[in-house]
């Protein structure tokens, strides 16, 4: 039998490995940025071209490589932060497997300029694919300069994966800011296109997060300290009146490397119970060090989550951090074990005199009255003529359900209910007598004639928007009400990117939006449905969808169209008066798909009357 295995080419394995290192442009930033940081440098330069498809730039005043190291930086596990497996525990570096460098130069055509400070002469170094180019000493600036340009040349699939440039930047800026948080004692600038997104001068931690992030962020943060013998925690929270929708600015750093961590966000959250209303979040900044072999951060390629030795005595600190800190700034509620456990009432004014309750009648009222006996409904030819009379004439309700059904949409993908209970029978019905019922102010009750029907009010609302805000992109008309007082949106760089993207579509849904500033907007408009104090919850809830998910694959305006309708349908929970109840209906029955919300859950169920007939069977 002919042997089969074989050593696979280098070119090869760094395209492996560059499958789980170099994700997308933004993996790119982190580990050249972190190399930058590693070399001791303390002024990085960071520039990028079209969202770093074209070009990533990366410079900094570090220590620079001879022309060897500089060609070895290139080869698969080559590095200088390690050298036994048991500095793997001791880790004081960001970098350390020696894998970065390999993968990027696989994937991309990377240029090197390189040169110690001791140095007259420096190295200039091309890889194209693996392949080295040209070698050369070169005339440079003491440092290293890293020109990544052409990123996925070789590997058309994984460039035709990646999302829309706006997208993509606002991951740049993400893994740029997880850095510079990190150290304040740094200058960082950011290029974008030829553009200054950041120009970050050395400060301190307070001042780094305010310069990224804006002077309006100052006020908002509480200090957080608290050292002990096995972990040191320090960093600002938010003020719980500041929390917002979204998950906005949340960072944890452990020994100055940012982490993912669903465990120490839920003990931060356990601190602010009782003080942040539901669906609310904080921001917060916290900074976690401990001894280094009380962590273990080779469990993942890009480093972002790691193991603790004693999670839970981490989740105890942080969280009773946090609690005092609350409590220190007066933020926390206090109780006053003075005051008499009973109802104060205040005292009545001088002179004031004291009334009875009284009751009211009306001896004419008769609930059993010719005003208020049900009418035949036959004379009513359809729906619409029906309400319109019942707006001078008040009576029953009732639903018609003989409305087109089976029709298909062309803008998303109908569930396949081959194998599941038909929810809607879909035939032609009578109208029956009989009022629509809200219940539990989360569903919408009405008799039909073969049984009654349930109706989800936020499913079908969330259907009615998405049809009327993909019809007004497609016919690019735009429904607006107009802010009295225009509402100030302030945004981060990566916000802003994404908006400005945006900002044409997002006229034709309603919002009008005029940039301000270097990352100010001015909204003089809204759609019709949101309300004016949400105006800001709105929009950053659509970013930060559009910027954690960056997926359609129907296109931008299905997407926003999707995602605008999700966030201002009304929710479970929310009272519906009759007026709403049947504009609700109404419109529902007018969409194309009106069995289905755009998500693909159902928007009604139907009970027919054998269906109750077998429950109630022995």
């Amino acid at each position: 039998m002919p042997d089969i295995i074989h050593l696979l080419p280098d070119s090869v394995a760094n395209q492996i490995a560059a499958g789980e290192v170099i994700q997308r442009p933004a993996s790119v930033i982190k580990e050249l940025v972190e190399n930058a940081v590693d070399a001791g440098a303390d002024d990085i330069v960071v520039i990028i071209k079209d969202a770093g498809k074209t070009l990533i730039q990366v410079t900094d005043n570090g220590k620079g490589m001879s022309p060897t190291d500089a060609r070895m930086s290139f080869e698969r596990h080559a590095t200088s932060k390690i050298n036994v497996a048991d500095d793997l525990l001791r880790l004081k570096t960001k970098g350390f497997r020696g894998e970065a460098l390999a993968s990027i130069a696989a994937i991309a055509h990377v240029e090197l300029k390189t040169k110690p400070e001791n140095e007259s002469i420096g190295t200039h170094l091309i890889i194209e694919g693996s392949e080295v180019k040209k070698q050369e000493p070169t005339a440079c600036a003491s440092g290293t300069s890293f020109f990544v340009k052409n990123l996925f040349f070789n590997v058309p699939v994984r460039r035709n994966f990646l999302k829309s440039d706006a997208v993509e930047t606002s991951h740049i800026v993400e893994e740029f800011q997880r850095i510079a948080l990190t150290h304040a004692d740094i200058k960082f600038t950011f290029l974008n296109n030829g553009n200054e997104v950041f120009k970050l001068e050395k400060s301190n931690l307070r001042q780094r997060i305010v310069n990224m992030f804006g002077k309006s962020l100052n006020d908002k943060l509480v200090p957080l300290e608290e050292d002990t013998d096995y972990l040191k925690v320090q960093g600002f929270i938010s003020k719980p009146e500041f929390a917002r929708k979204t998950r906005g600015e949340q960072y944890f750093f452990v020994n100055n490397r940012y982490i993912k961590s669903a465990y120490l966000h839920h003990a931060l959250i356990k601190a602010y119970e009782n003080l942040l209303p539901a669906e609310m979040y904080p921001s917060y900044f916290i900074y976690l060090t401990l001894p280094s072999q009380a962590i273990d951060i080779n469990i993942h390629p890009t480093k972002t989550e790691i193991k603790f030795e004693d999670d839970k005595t981490i989740y105890a600190i942080l969280r009773s951090t946090v609690k005092r800190s609350l409590g220190m700034y007066n933020i926390a509620p206090t109780i006053d074990f003075e005051t008499e456990p009973s109802v104060e009432i205040p005292p009545l004014n001088p002179g004031a005199v004291v009334k009875p309750p009284s009751i009211t009648l009306k001896p004419g009222y008769n609930p059993f009255g010719e005003t208020y006996k049900s009418k035949d409904l036959s004379q009513y030819n359809n729906w619409d003529q029906w309400q319109k009379t019942e707006k001078e004439e008040p009576g029953s309700r009732t639903l018609d359900l003989s409305t087109k059904t089976g029709q298909e949409t062309t803008h998303e993908e109908i569930p396949n209910t081959e194998n599941q209970e038909v929810l809607f029978t879909g035939v032609n019905t009578e109208p029956e007598k009989g009022p629509f019922y809200q219940i539990h102010k989360r569903y919408i009750i009405s008799q039909i004639k073969t049984g009654f029907i349930i109706l989800d009010q936020n499913n079908a609302h969330e259907r009615v928007l998405y049809e009327k805000y993909r019809k007004q992109l497609a016919h690019r008309k735009s429904y607006s009400q107009k802010l009295l007082f225009p509402e100030l949106l302030k945004l981060t760089p990566a916000e802003t990117d994404l908006i400005q993207s945006i900002i044409p579509d997002l006229h034709f849904l309603g919002f009008e939006i005029e940039a301000m500033g270097k990352y100010s907007f001015s909204v003089n408009g809204i759609p019709p449905e949101i309300k004016e104090s949400d105006t800001q919850n709105s929009i950053e809830k659509l970013l930060e969808e559009l910027k954690m998910q960056g997926d359609w694959k129907n296109g931008i305006q299905d997407f926003l169209a999707k995602a605008l309708a999700k966030n201002t349908a009304v929710k479970s929970g929310e009272s519906m008066g009759e007026t709403e109840i049947n504009q609700l209906i109404n419109d529902l029955f007018n969409c194309e798909q009106p069995y289905y919300s755009p998500s693909g859950k159902p928007t009604l169920i139907t009970f027919t009357l054998e269906d109750m007939a077998k429950r109630f069977k022995k």
